[in-house]
């Protein structure tokens, strides 16, 4: 059963502005530094304090400075090599897609160079000062923020689009094209299936919240529960996608007095937590509780029971990033354009009418 619209571009206006190669010196005039300073910021020199860093990068992004080499020869070379930066990459949900992305590089003669942030604001900078010393001739970046190192990259480039794109997560103030799902309809298309199946105590275990996609999961989640007067009695745990926190949710809502019937947990991660945590407590899936997840990631169809899921196309996904680059890198892209694709609910095993199923809706 098909839960998404079909693909969509959204192309807001793009701003004006222009830019030209500096020298060395004009940058560490700007940044008010000597021009060593902004060597060692350039080399990665960990020594250098974090705000004359951040006043150094900014300099070299206004400016669009290029180190190393005569500016007329790095307007015509290129590094051909992408940059990909990804925020666990223990997570099984990003490995389809980071496969998608280099199959999708290679095809076009680019070689990917990847990074794992780790959710660590420092280290998305460090890589993304890649893009500011030319060795790489752009990102892909799959998690909910833009690197603070190339801000003003992307408020400076225009009427150029800066070579940046985020996959997976989408917030229209980045300022920078995108591909993705729809995550609010996904997150109502979930809780509509489970409230047909019959269900009426119904949890969902979130991811973190400073993620624009699990705002939007919940706030679709939230939208089909009160279109379905189940809005007092849906219950929220927050998770951060991972299989150790969906055992942590599903232990607090079987400690409730009335337990929920069924629980949509915003990766397949948590949903495998969940169904350990219902193992050990003899609970029997979907005859007890049903349990339903998010991705449909490999491991997905191999749960015991096989778990329901929002299929997202995580293929489809990376070969769109990297179209966008491209074309971002060719010139045919100047606006932050937005590419919503396709999800797809996918009935399994974990999901059941509830046993003590109300003969009609509320």
């Amino acid at each position: 059963m098909s839960g998404g619209a079909r693909r969509t571009e959204v192309r807001p206006g793009a701003g004006a502005g222009t830019g030209r190669t500096a020298t060395i010196r004009e940058v560490a005039k700007r940044a008010g530094v000597s021009t060593a300073t902004v060597s060692r910021v350039l080399s990665g020199d960990p020594v250098v304090a974090a705000e004359t860093r951040q006043s150094v990068l900014e300099a070299v992004a206004a400016l669009r400075y290029a180190p190393n080499a005569a500016a007329r020869t790095l307007r015509t070379l290129r590094s051909r090599k992408l940059l990909v930066t990804v925020p666990d990459i223990a997570n099984a949900f990003f490995a389809v897609i980071l496969q998608s992305i280099e199959t999708a590089a290679l095809r076009a003669g680019y070689a990917v160079l990847l990074g794992d942030t780790q959710h660590d604001p420092r280290r998305e900078d460090r890589y993304a000062q890649m893009l500011l010393t030319r060795e790489a001739d752009g990102l892909i970046f799959l998690g909910h923020r833009l690197p603070s190192a190339i801000a003003h990259l992307v408020r400076s480039s225009a009427p150029d689009r800066a070579p940046i794109v985020n996959a997976c997560e989408f917030s229209p103030s980045l300022g920078v094209p995108s591909a993705h799902i729809d995550n609010v309809r996904a997150g109502s298309d979930a809780i509509d299936y489970l409230h047909g199946l019959g269900h009426r105590r119904l949890a969902v275990i979130t991811g973190p919240l400073e993620s624009p996609l699990s705002r939007d999961r919940l706030k679709g989640a939230e939208k089909s529960a009160k279109a379905h007067h189940l809005d007092k009695d849906l219950v929220v745990i927050h998770g951060d996608f991972s299989v150790r926190s969906g055992i942590s949710g599903a232990d607090q809502l079987f400690a409730q007095k009335k337990r929920p019937t069924a629980v949509f947990c915003f990766s397949d991660e948590m949903a495998l937590g969940v169904l350990r945590a219902a193992r050990e407590r003899s609970l029997r899936v979907p005859e007890d509780l049903s349990v339903m997840g998010f991705d449909d990631i490999r491991f997905a169809q191999y749960a015991e029971p096989p778990l329901t899921t929002i299929r997202q196309p995580m293929q489809e996904i990376g070969e769109e990033a990297v179209r966008l680059l491209l074309r971002i890198l060719n010139g045919e892209l100047s606006e932050p354009v937005s590419v919503t694709l396709p999800h797809d609910l996918v009935v399994r095993l974990s999901t059941a009418p509830p046993a003590n199923r109300p003969t009609a809706a509320p």
